[in-house]
């Protein structure tokens, strides 16, 4: 179905059913994404309060057939949030949508509007002596409607798994402008087909989520963190198993860093404190949690000085206070905003199996050799199997003019991650710029049962149009 025109008669209708302040053309900062890969066009922002503004300005758009570009953080790294169509389309961004509508310690939910940003929903849970355990670089800007859009994950896959797994109920604007009232704080449902889990991932191509009630979990009483140096990722591959074990599955994080990301944060944030001097080539961030009386750390200290004895483990830090701790994970927080600033010729979010790191690893590395003498900036989930495998020229280089060496970069790493059985999104989406590599690693009866799909909630293709299908 062709989109059309945002016409004088369309945009006077929008200005006649909402608040006077919600349609503006004031569309600066929601048309472009921070790295500048991508940038939109708008026929003018709208900043809704409710989800029944929302329903009517989807209704509107249905019947006009204006597309729709639904905006919540606009954090996001696949482009998803952003695109130049021709015809403009609407900006939605669900900002002002950002209460706490209730929150039940019985039940162990709490129910937030779609613009609330993650940083606060964590506070909420806190507030309520519960834990929302959903952690991210970007939490202090991206909003849990995002969050739930593109599935987001984050450190602690491991213990709670990604956005999908903390979602039992949504309330949604469906393309027609209807409104999805299924905001049930329950466990178990089988009434049919799993409409909310269609929604979460779908990065609103389906329809705009505007609320959700989400899963909270105690807060542990206990916290063991520790930094431990390693030979070789598959170390670090054998001691996730280790810890595990030893630890009885209580293991919340355990992210691997690579040698280069920690000359990255010297070269860049030389006042960052780095745990060990010289560099290692592989380290490991590990956190336990648990309850009271766990005495995590006496028993983290035990399981890793056996993985010394054993040989898994060089060299170990364990935190002894809050500050220790939150030392710790600065390391891990800032690699992203070191990697940044140096300046990657490609970058890619991928997952592999857990007991394939190691192979990826070492065949990714001779893989990028054949191209050339890059850096690689290998970290991520060791926990999930989620790698950011970032490549970058030599130190004292810059990536200015080395643009047209990313496709090559790209098609080696996704061609090695699907060798492996892998996923070449693993945690950031589709969205738009990511449509050709879907196209050709897709599943084939995959891809056109999403195209029916797309096609049965939103046969007047407005909905965010073309993110995930072309």
């Amino acid at each position: 179905m062709t989109l059309l025109n945002a016409s004088p008669e369309f945009l006077n209708a929008l200005k006649a059913i909402l608040p006077s302040d919600t349609v503006t053309t004031a569309t600066e900062g929601y048309l472009t994404e921070e790295r500048g890969l991508s940038l939109g066009t708008a026929a003018c922002l709208l900043r809704p309060r409710t989800v029944e503004e929302v329903s009517a300005i989807v209704a509107l758009c249905n019947q006009h057939r204006v597309g729709i570009i639904p905006y919540a953080g606009g954090t996001g790294l696949v482009g998803g949030q952003v695109a130049t169509l021709d015809p403009a389309p609407v900006v939605l961004s669900v900002e002002r949508m950002n209460a706490v509508r209730a929150t039940d310690t019985a039940n162990n939910t709490i129910t937030v509007e779609a613009g609330l940003i993650l940083e606060d929903l964590q506070k909420a849970a806190d507030d309520a002596d519960r834990l929302f355990p959903l952690s991210l670089a970007s939490q202090g800007s991206c909003r849990i409607g995002g969050n739930l859009a593109t599935n987001a994950g984050g450190v602690q896959v491991l213990c709670y798994g990604n956005t999908r797994d903390l979602c039992l109920g949504l309330e949604a604007v469906m393309p027609d402008g209807s409104i999805y009232h299924g905001l049930k704080g329950l466990r178990k449902d089988n009434t049919g087909y799993d409409v909310r889990n269609m929604l979460v991932g779908s990065e609103g191509s389906l329809g705009i989520i505007t609320a959700a009630t989400l899963k909270l979990f105690a807060k542990p009483k206990e916290i063991a963190t520790a930094m431990a140096v390693l030979p070789s990722p598959e170390a670090a591959v054998n001691l996730l198993g280790v810890m595990q074990s030893k630890l009885d599955g209580l293991v919340s994080s355990f992210e691997l860093i690579n040698g280069m990301g920690l000359d990255f944060l010297a070269e860049k944030m030389p006042d960052l404190r780095l745990p060990f001097t010289p560099h290692p080539t592989w380290m490991v961030l590990i956190e336990v949690t648990g309850g009271e009386g766990a005495e995590l750390e006496s028993r983290i200290m035990s399981a890793l000085e056996q993985a010394i004895e054993s040989g898994l483990v060089e060299d170990v830090l364990i935190a002894q206070n809050v500050q220790q701790r939150q030392d710790f994970w600065q390391v891990r927080e800032n690699i992203p905003i070191a990697n940044k600033a140096v300046g990657s010729i490609s970058s890619h979010d991928i997952s592999v199996p857990i007991s394939a790191i190691p192979a990826f690893i070492d065949a990714g590395s001779k893989s990028i050799a054949r191209l050339g003498d890059y850096r690689i900036n290998c970290f991520g989930h060791v926990g999930d199997g989620n790698l950011h495998y970032n490549v970058y020229p030599l130190k004292g280089q810059s990536n200015q003019g080395l643009g047209n060496l990313r496709k090559a970069v790209k098609d080696v790493v996704y061609e090695l991650v699907h060798e492996f059985g892998g996923s070449f999104s693993a945690e950031h989406g589709i969205g738009r710029l990511k449509i050709d590599d879907l196209e050709k690693y897709g599943d084939p009866a995959k891809l056109a049962m999403m195209r029916q799909i797309k096609t049965a909630f939103d046969p007047n293709g407005i909905m965010n149009p073309g993110v995930i299908i072309r």
